[in-house]
């Protein structure tokens, strides 16, 4: 079997497991499981095997025109680097992860079948956009994702939260989407073709004639699929789905499909000075804006989207500073730490009975309790804060690195000031990003009070996927280094200066953290002795079944070190910085003001019109039925009335000509 072959079953597999649970899951609810871990698991083998054929240092290309159009041609192939490569076993291997781990979290959800198909069709979109040749069927897969994501964020749509976070994740992404299309076929027109390797052949002859138009184009659809600034608020929200959902998008779809098509398109966005800049603006903000916001938030599972949201602006700086290696690289040691995040705090929520972290804070024994998710939620916050040996340290490194490179113009053609905006943005993450990771810890495992509830002994399918995404977490950085061939032959070492700089950052800002939740812990009060709690109402499929304590509000919670540490930035952090209500300001209300206007006028202007019509035709209909009575002498006596009507009219008439 040829590598095309293979790379053609690796989408079409999670496909065909999507088709085959939608169709049998209610007539066979014993072949749902199956079919949904084993064409994923199958699809993540195959994928590396096709990881192995290519190499790293080759491209497999194959094509078929679809259909003539007469003008810019479709075509259905793949291309595959060593970038489509890797990502797409980081696809494989999470989304098999996420439906092995489902099936325990979920074992009880009784509509797990659609749930199931619906992330092997996440999956094929995701594998579709990784190993597609030509951006109109990468389109397809694009879109896909959105409205799976839609589906599966309101997974409990009998939850007002739910409903609306699915609402807000379609019409925000669409929203980016809109603008992406026009850079789409903008770019197509440039270049005369579709096709990525024609593309990329346009813009080495310099033969893109709008190149700053077409990036920020494109980046505006990129913003919204990767949760980048002004375009991020969806994916906090997007919390009310599952948890492990919210493991696969932030992990290894929706969120790194954006990632990895400016990756994979980074000359279209390197041919404009403009469009980098404007890139290493977005990935600052992103970054800074959502370690700020991580600090604040009580929620454990918000704390990972906007950690999310600061990674992925690591990925886009190191895009914005024109080296695709390192961008990669931390989009593939993001997914295993990210994966594990939240797939051990569904673990934690399952044992705590509550996602809230002022609650965990004053629960003692999870530690113990739950030593898998402990352990393994260790090791993934480290791996986060960029603490070496751990994946992040290196793949952070290389960001870090290729900033530094930027700034010091050892990389021409782009910006040095992106090279220093990028660089000094990712220094001071650095500092928030272990902060609120050590705070995420403390108040997860540190807790102070009565033992939290017991809910049962948690399934092995859960606790054995954990084990699995921590080896990743743990070595992945320290065998980059034999993957060279895959990152376009780069090295991806850290040097002296950013190693020291952002690693004492990231000790400086947990050492504070720490200092300040010891003082705080000191003077606080214990908690007085749990009392039972009425059903939490936004229960994960029965596994949220109580708030374990009748706990104070979380503002009032008096060892939160992100209080103190924040200080008058606390209320706007924990807030998104009120960007949600300035959209709603700028955005939703001249919307709604206009729609009302239109309901006006039409049911004002329109309608009365449409309404007058339709009372004077029926109006003219009832005089014309009251005029038939049936009785012979009465049209009889009409006819003769209107007979001498009219012969006194044509006698009028001809005396008014004759005198004339």
């Amino acid at each position: 079997m040829t590598t095309t072959t293979l790379a053609v079953l690796v989408p079409l597999l999670p496909f065909l497991g999507a088709a085959a649970g939608l169709a049998v899951g209610r007539t066979a609810p014993g072949f749902v499981r199956p079919l949904a871990v084993l064409p994923t698991l199958a699809a993540a083998v195959l994928a590396v095997l096709v990881a192995f054929d290519q190499g790293g240092n080759s491209v497999i290309e194959a094509t078929t025109q679809l259909t003539p159009t007469g003008s810019v041609p479709l075509s259905l192939g793949v291309h595959i680097d060593g970038f489509a490569a890797l990502v797409a076993v980081l696809v494989g291997v999470v989304a098999s992860c996420v439906q092995i781990y489902s099936t325990g979290y979920l074992r009880d959800d009784p509509r797990y079948p659609s749930y199931a198909a619906l992330v092997s069709l996440f999956t094929a979109a995701m594998l579709l956009v990784v190993y597609s040749g030509d951006l109109m069927v990468l389109l397809v897969g694009w879109e896909i994702m959105g409205i799976c994501s839609y589906f599966l964020v309101g997974h409990y749509w009998e939850t007002p939260e739910a409903r609306s976070a699915s609402l807000k994740a379609f019409l925000v992404t669409k929203l980016g989407d809109v603008p992406f299309l026009f850079g789409l076929f903008a770019l197509a027109a440039d270049a005369g073709t579709f096709r990525i390797d024609g593309i990329l052949s346009t813009v080495a002859s310099g033969g893109l004639d709008h190149p700053t138009v077409v990036a920020l184009l494109l980046l505006a659809g990129v913003a919204g699929k990767s949760a980048q600034f002004p375009l991020h608020t969806w994916l906090p929200d997007a919390m009310a789905g599952p948890t492990p959902v919210s493991a696969l998008i932030h992990a290894a779809t929706m969120v790194a499909a954006g990632i990895y098509f400016v990756a994979r398109l980074l000359p279209v966005f390197a041919a404009s000075a403009a469009a980098m800049t404007v890139l290493a603006v977005m990935a600052a903000v992103t970054m800074v804006g959502s370690a700020l916001a991580a600090l604040a938030q009580d929620d454990i599972k918000r704390v990972l989207a906007y950690s999310t949201i600061g990674q992925l602006g690591y990925m886009a700086g190191a895009l914005a500073v024109g080296d695709r290696g390192a961008a990669v690289f931390h989009l593939l040691s993001h997914a295993a730490f990210k994966a594990l995040l939240f797939l051990a705090a569904g673990a934690v929520i399952h044992a705590a009975g509550t996602n809230s972290l002022t609650a965990m804070s004053r629960m003692s024994g999870l530690a113990k309790r739950i030593p898998d998710a402990y352990w393994t939620m260790t090791v993934a916050l480290l791996a986060l804060a960029a603490i070496p040996p751990f994946a992040g340290f290196f793949s952070k490194e290389a960001v870090l690195v290729a900033a530094e490179h930027t700034a010091l113009g050892d990389r021409p053609g782009v910006p040095a000031g992106a090279g220093w905006t990028v660089l000094v943005a990712g220094l001071l993450t650095a500092l928030l990003t272990a902060a609120y990771a050590l705070r995420l810890w403390l108040r997860t495992f540190r807790g102070r009070g009565a033992e939290a509830p017991r809910h049962g002994r948690q399934p092995i399918a859960m606790t054995s996927v954990l084990w699995v995404l921590a080896v990743p977490s743990l070595g992945f950085g320290l065998s980059a280094t034999y993957l060279d061939d895959w990152f376009d032959g780069e090295a991806l070492t850290p040097t002296l200066t950013t190693a020291v700089l952002g690693t004492g950052l990231a000790v400086a800002g947990g050492a504070v953290t720490y200092a300040v939740w010891r003082s705080l812990a000191a003077r606080a009060v214990p908690p007085a002795v749990a009392t039972p709690h009425v059903a939490h109402p936004d229960a994960e499929a029965g596994l949220v079944e109580a708030e374990a304590l009748h706990l104070p509000h979380p503002a009032e919670d008096p060892a939160d070190p992100g209080r103190a540490l924040l200080g008058p930035l606390y209320g706007p952090a924990a807030a998104g910085f009120h960007l949600d209500a300035l959209y709603r300001k700028a955005f939703v209300r001249p919307v709604l003001g206009a729609a009302s206007l239109v309901r006006f006028l039409d049911r004002e202007v329109v309608d009365t019109y449409v309404s007058g019509a339709a009372s004077t035709a029926k109006g003219l209909g009832w005089l014309v039925r009251r005029a038939q009575t049936g009785n012979t002498q009465t049209y009889l006596s009409a006819l003769l009335a209107g007979s001498v009507v009219l012969a006194i009219a044509a006698v009028a008439l001809a005396n008014a000509f004759a005198g004339a």
